[in-house]
């Protein structure tokens, strides 16, 4: 039988009077959430599944039952209810809808063409900035093993405008052969230029054409008794073609794809996207949506719609399975990237065997994270266990603290779930206004901050509350929650063993005086020397970050009105910054481009900085 929905809500009255055009439906709940957003091609064909005729699957059964109102918006065409559908679902995120656990944008390589001499490095965020983006790379690593490999071939420079304009002489990248030292000019404009083209030509997948024009410059450069610069061109073509031989499935093809392919195990599903840019492959990609009340086959094309229509689209999308609503994607798609973007999912040769990858890439991830969370279900229910807790834990949150010598600290929370690390909730807190070293008032600080957000509802109260730290960091903790009178939740202090090694880790509760002690092989004890681990991890990274910005930005940087080529011409004519320190106001302004008032600003800022 069909979902019965709430009694307040006249199926019958409801479908005599729906459109019959496309457009776009929203299931509302008694309290005004919206359930779940969908497009139709003809709206009361598709709404009448829900409500009349044959059994509808468990969740969808559940979700009607939900129903008190459904809103309808009529469309022009199927394409402007599907961009519709897509706006919809981003903004309220329906329980019941396919949604992906991991909306972070794709890392790209950018190279600053407008430069005089550019510069290639790792770029995330709107592709509108002047220059060559290429991409996208599945992940961080791939795109900087990129960069790392362009750097070899064509030391190319990586560094930041600020380090490349205030340089006097070549950094340690020059050194170890990785850059050409651009920045004191040791290579021409026109020579760098040339290294530039011929990076993005190996980024375009045109390796073969730059191989044999190699190959005659360095004819050339022989000839001319040029004998350095032959040797440095027949390392490049050597360079070129390992990179050939390591990406032999490719090496033919020119187009940007990408291949898509769904694997289901039960209630479990992995999508997995191999990449092809330019004839290589860059990788691959896997994402686990909640599948919401859709089948396999709807389950495919709202991922492709979630995903496709929030990023930038190849030109092909090879899929394994067909969907119904190809055309009208296909359609939006190639509208919305201004170029035909094709969905195909039937190929041969080669592109069958990218998708076959992909496959490949999904039931693997599909068997791992099965696995993944029969462990986490054990653990959760071993952490239960432990701390009297009338349920698994369906939250825990986990602060450390960070610092050298009590220089820059910062304080991390990492937040766990059912699935592992939810990472969208994760956050960092740079401590301010307390003695250096004094971990207690860092830890109370950066609690009051989180839980006073807490308190006001910006973020979900977790089960289970983990300290890194003793008995004195647990008193804080216990302290900002009752101040702020957060109940029901759990605190433990975590506290490394006599030698620091793990397994011995000691458990802190509030009320008792003596630790708990796990044995080694606990499930629960895993779970929280995991989520510890990563909290140590994540300030770590954050306080290390602070540090080195810090250490590295010149102290010239933060007057008002000083640019690179000023703060380039003064260190030249002082010899550094020491230098500067030491002239008076007078002879600041004698500099060119320097006048009295910025000199006056210049003195003022380095002595008020000691």
């Amino acid at each position: 039988m069909t979902g019965s929905p709430s009694p307040t809500f006249d199926s019958k009255l409801f479908l005599a009077n729906v459109s019959q055009r496309p457009g776009v439906y929203r299931m509302i709940g008694a309290d005004g959430e919206v359930l779940y957003v969908g497009k139709a091609r003809n709206l009361k064909n598709r709404l009448t599944t829900y409500f009349v005729g044959k059994a509808q699957a468990a969740k969808t059964m559940a979700m009607v039952s939900q129903v008190a109102n459904v809103e309808v918006t009529v469309t022009a065409s199927e394409t402007e209810a599907l961009l519709l559908e897509y706006n919809l679902i981003k903004r309220h995120r329906p329980r019941f809808n396919v949604t992906l656990r991991d909306d972070k944008s794709f890392p790209y390589l950018y190279v600053t063409t407008e430069d005089e001499y550019p510069r290639v490095s790792f770029y995330r965020g709107s592709r509108k900035l002047p220059g060559r983006f290429f991409g996208p790379y599945p992940n961080a690593r791939a795109t900087r093993e990129t960069i790392l490999l362009l750097q070899k071939l064509f030391l190319l420079r990586p560094c930041s405008d600020t380090f490349f304009a205030n340089r006097s002489r070549p950094c340690l990248q020059h050194q170890i052969k990785r850059c050409s030292g651009p920045c004191v000019r040791l290579i021409s404009p026109e020579e760098y230029r040339q290294d530039v083209n011929d990076a993005i030509k190996v980024l375009e997948g045109k390796g073969g054409e730059l191989i044999d024009d190699l190959a005659q410059r360095m004819e050339q450069a022989s000839l001319a008794l040029e004998f350095e610069k032959a040797a440095r061109l027949r390392d490049q073509i050597n360079g070129i073609k390992a990179i050939h031989s390591t990406q032999s499935v490719t090496r033919n093809a020119t187009e940007d794809i990408d291949a898509v392919a769904l694997v289901s195990h039960g209630s479990d599903h992995c999508v997995s996207i191999v990449f092809v840019r330019g004839g290589r492959n860059l990788g691959s990609n896997n994402f686990f949506p909640k599948p919401g009340i859709a089948e396999a086959g709807e389950l495919l094309s709202g991922f492709l719609a979630q995903y496709y229509l929030g990023r930038e689209a190849p030109g092909e999308i090879l899929i394994n399975e067909q969907i119904e609503d190809a055309d009208t994607l296909e359609q939006a798609l190639s509208e919305r990237m201004e170029r035909t973007v094709r969905i195909r999912p039937s190929v041969r040769g080669v592109r069958a065997r990218w998708l076959e990858m992909a496959r490949t890439n999904a039931e693997l991830g599909v068997k791992m994270r099965r696995a993944t969370e029969a462990t986490s279900v054990e653990q959760l229910q071993a952490m239960q266990e432990v701390f009297n807790l009338p349920n698994p834990p369906g939250r825990i949150e986990c602060f450390d603290i960070s610092h050298t010598m009590g220089e820059r600290t910062v304080a991390s929370c990492v937040v766990f779930g059912p699935e592992g690390p939810i990472k969208s909730d994760y956050r960092r807190f740079n401590i301010e206004g307390i003695a250096g070293g004094d971990d207690y008032g860092a830890m109370r600080q950066a609690l009051s901050r989180r839980y006073a957000r807490i308190k006001k509802g910006e973020a979900p109260t977790p089960d289970v509350l983990l300290i890194d730290g003793g008995p004195g960091q647990l008193a804080q903790a216990t302290e900002v929650l009752n101040e702020l009178e957060i109940e029901n939740v759990l605190i433990a202090g975590v506290a490394k063993g006599a030698d620091r090694r793990p397994g011995q880790e000691r458990l802190f509760l509030p009320g008792h005086e003596l630790p708990t002690v796990l044995p080694p092989d606990s499930p629960a004890l895993h779970l929280i020397q995991r989520v510890r681990d990563e909290a140590h991890r994540f300030a770590i990274t954050g306080h290390r970050a602070r540090r080195g910005k810090a250490r590295t930005q010149s102290v010239l940087e933060t007057v008002p009105g000083l640019g690179p080529r000023k703060r380039r011409e003064l260190l030249r004519q002082f010899g550094g910054l020491q230098g500067v320190t030491r002239a008076g106001i007078d002879d600041l302004a004698k500099v060119h481009g320097i006048g009295r008032k910025l000199a006056q600003s210049i003195f003022d800022t380095l002595h008020a900085n000691g």
